[in-house]
């Protein structure tokens, strides 16, 4: 996606996350617990709870909340069970919808995932729908006026990296999903401090909507992110130049 769009998308995410730190936190609680509960409680041991506990650190969760979480998925402490689910579809203008979920109870989820895309012109599809649209990767991304480029180039790279690049203020590291952890980590060693890192889904591609379009598109999209169970949105949405999702939080 274009530069801007890519900075006004990183700050409206950022936004939302800071209005909803609460809810964000839940959300990391639920992954730590079901990487817990699949894999065990050593992180070193647990790639995906390594990989869950960095992006709670990375958000500023307390480590008392991450340890209990810990424990709720292993069963030091009583807690709910999650499943897993991947929900596929299409926004206004056709753009493709991923969404990753969390849920002790599927039925609910089920309902209100397709309830969020009927009421705000999207509609679910089939398994496979979309998922061939997008792959999976790590992605940290810093601003580039508060960070020195250099420092990331050389300690993104040297840990790693598949990408670094410096866009219209955002710069953003690509790794492979399994080099994610040791890259974050070198750059958190730096004392970086990144508006967003997650290994999630990337499109391969992007699909452009207009100016009409693009704030249906935000919205759908809020209001999935808002749903308890949903643990992740990801869409293959470029906006306009002169459009800042941020204005329809």
């Amino acid at each position: 996606m274009s530069g801007h769009s890519k900075w006004s998308t990183i700050k409206h995410a950022k936004g939302i996350a800071d209005a909803k730190r609460g809810q964000m936190f839940t959300k990391f609680i639920k992954e730590i617990s079901i990487a817990a509960r699949m894999g065990g409680g050593d992180p070193d041991s647990n790639p995906r709870l390594r990989t869950a506990i960095l992006k709670a650190r990375a958000s500023s969760m307390p480590k008392d909340n991450i340890e209990r979480a810990i424990k709720k998925g292993t069963g030091e402490l009583g807690g709910k069970t999650y499943e897993e689910l991947v929900y596929e579809g299409y926004g206004p203008g056709g753009v493709a919808v991923l969404v990753e979920v969390l849920t002790d109870n599927k039925n609910r989820a089920a309902a209100d995932v397709r309830n969020i895309f009927d009421k705000n012109g999207g509609k679910l599809g089939v398994t496979g729908s979309v998922s061939r649209m997008f792959s999976r990767k790590g992605t940290i991304a810093y601003d580039s006026e508060q960070v020195s480029e250099d420092t990331v180039m050389e300690a993104g790279l040297d840990a790693g990296a598949d990408d670094i690049v410096n866009e219209d203020g955002v710069i953003t590291v690509t790794t492979d999903p399994g080099a994610f952890d040791k890259v974050l980590e070198a750059l958190q060693e730096k004392g970086l401090e990144s508006l967003s890192a997650e290994v999630g889904m990337v499109p391969e591609s992007t699909s452009v909507v207009d100016a009409a379009i693009a704030p249906k598109v935000q919205k759908l999209l809020d209001r999935l992110e808002e749903n308890d169970d949903v643990q992740n949105v990801y869409s293959n949405v470029e906006y306009p130049e002169d459009y800042d999702p941020s204005a329809e939080a």
